[in-house]
């Protein structure tokens, strides 16, 4: 009976261990995860080019379709995979997503909130019922500029939900502390030839700046290494 006994509040001692052990690993596991979203949201803008690389008559709908590259730069200006959006015309909006937090996480300098999150959201051409739009980022997904690389982790994707539920949830907003949730969708008529830089600020502007292509590059294909 004794034995029974011992082996008993043995085992109770040993789960209970387990148990501490298995928590303890978990929190410092998130705050590591925690530090290095926060890194990602020090920037203060995030950039992305834009470029021309199709323009086609199509004879049987009379129209001109547009096809563009977007290339996002992440927080560490290293090249996203690029995108490519074709459209039945050239007049092109990009839209951004930016919260804003209160002021007071600012001033006390808060980890999390102290910044605005800002992101490409949709691409689109209005044209009535016949306006088209693409998502660069999904929503509930994390944005793959903000993404930690090789990372498979239920909290950094708990992070992120809770940012998108309060975020598109206005009467939520106060909850967390959130300033206001901006929408921005400047446009542009995008040619061939051109370089267009999009760029969010960590104020919540976003610009389009078109440069010129370097006569030199123009007309030829460039090799890669």
């Amino acid at each position: 009976m004794k034995r029974v006994k011992f082996f008993t509040i043995f085992f109770l001692i040993f789960v209970v261990v387990l148990f501490i052990q298995d928590h303890v690993r978990r929190y410092y596991n998130e705050r590591k995860v925690l530090r290095m979203v926060i890194e990602r949201l020090q920037a203060d803008s995030r950039i992305a080019e834009v470029l021309v690389t199709g323009v086609n008559y199509d004879e049987n709908k009379g129209k001109i379709f547009t096809t563009i590259k977007f290339l996002e730069y992440g927080v560490n200006s290293k090249p996203l995979e690029p995108k490519y959006f074709t459209f039945s015309g050239n007049i092109i909006q990009f839209q951004s997503l930016v919260i804003r937090f209160d002021d007071r996480y600012t001033r006390a300098g808060d980890a999390l909130r102290g910044k605005s999150i800002f992101l490409f959201w949709k691409v689109f051409m209005l044209d009535g019922k016949n306006t088209q739009e693409y998502e660069i980022t999904k929503v509930n997904e994390i944005p793959q500029g903000y993404k930690i690389e090789g990372l498979k982790d239920k909290f950094e994707k708990k992070l992120w939900l809770e940012f998108w539920k309060y975020a598109l949830n206005p009467k939520k907003d106060s909850q967390q502390g959130i300033k206001n949730a901006q929408i921005e969708a400047p446009g542009t008529m995008f040619i061939p030839g051109i370089i267009y830089t999009i760029k969010i600020e960590h104020d919540g502007g976003l610009r389009i700046d078109p440069t010129v292509i370097p006569q030199i590059l123009q007309g030829e294909t460039v090799i890669k290494k």
